[in-house]
């Protein structure tokens, strides 16, 4: 069976302990969103497709006043996220729309590309600083969701991946916008 990528975000999450949709999402917006998104509206079919092809199992769980369904992985989950985990990366995707605006900016906007450039190096380093914010959550309480879930060697490695790249990025995108004005300056002056 080919995992999607939703379902490997799914299982890889389920992997830990179970969780209903909504914490499976809460999750990804607090970790994996910094590398790979997942929304509701790919996370609830996903969580039926899995179901319905016996990789999970969901289980009715009251919350308060709400009900809710806490999913599990059962043992042929255990199997697909082990064979996912053991092959190599099938996906090397990168999505980034300040590139992309960049990218186009030439031939659109020429004026704009040092501006685009330097909003994609503030978005760069906002980003480090919230990995950073949740790194210092995490050397205080174990983990963001509480002491209980303390985070594995992999997901600190992962984090600071995030760190490092975004302040590279930061770093190289207000770069390329003073080159970029030196280069529109020149363009503008003729030269």
């Amino acid at each position: 069976m080919e995992l999607s990528a939703t379902g490997k975000v799914i299982l890889g999450m389920l992997a830990a302990r179970p969780r209903s949709g909504y914490e499976i999402k809460q999750l990804v917006d607090s970790s994996a969103r910094f590398f790979w998104a997942a929304s509701y509206g790919q996370i609830y079919p996903e969580l039926k497709r899995l179901e319905k092809d016996g990789l999970i199992t969901g289980s009715d769980s009251a919350n308060g006043a709400r009900q809710r369904t806490v999913y599990k992985l059962t043992a042929a989950g255990k199997r697909a996220a082990r064979e996912w985990i053991d092959g190599p990366p099938q996906v090397f995707e990168l999505r980034d729309e300040g590139l992309l605006e960049l990218f186009f900016a030439g031939s659109i906007a020429p004026a704009r590309t040092p501006e685009i450039a330097r909003e994609r190096a503030a978005k760069a380093a906002e980003s480090a600083s919230e990995l950073r914010a949740l790194e210092e959550q995490i050397e205080l309480s174990g983990q963001p969701e509480g002491p209980e879930h303390s985070p594995d060697q992999g997901s600190l490695t992962v984090l600071r991946y995030g760190i490092e790249m975004n302040e590279w990025a930061a770093d190289w995108f207000e770069r390329a916008a003073k080159e970029l004005e030196q280069k529109t300056a020149r363009t503008a002056g003729g030269r």
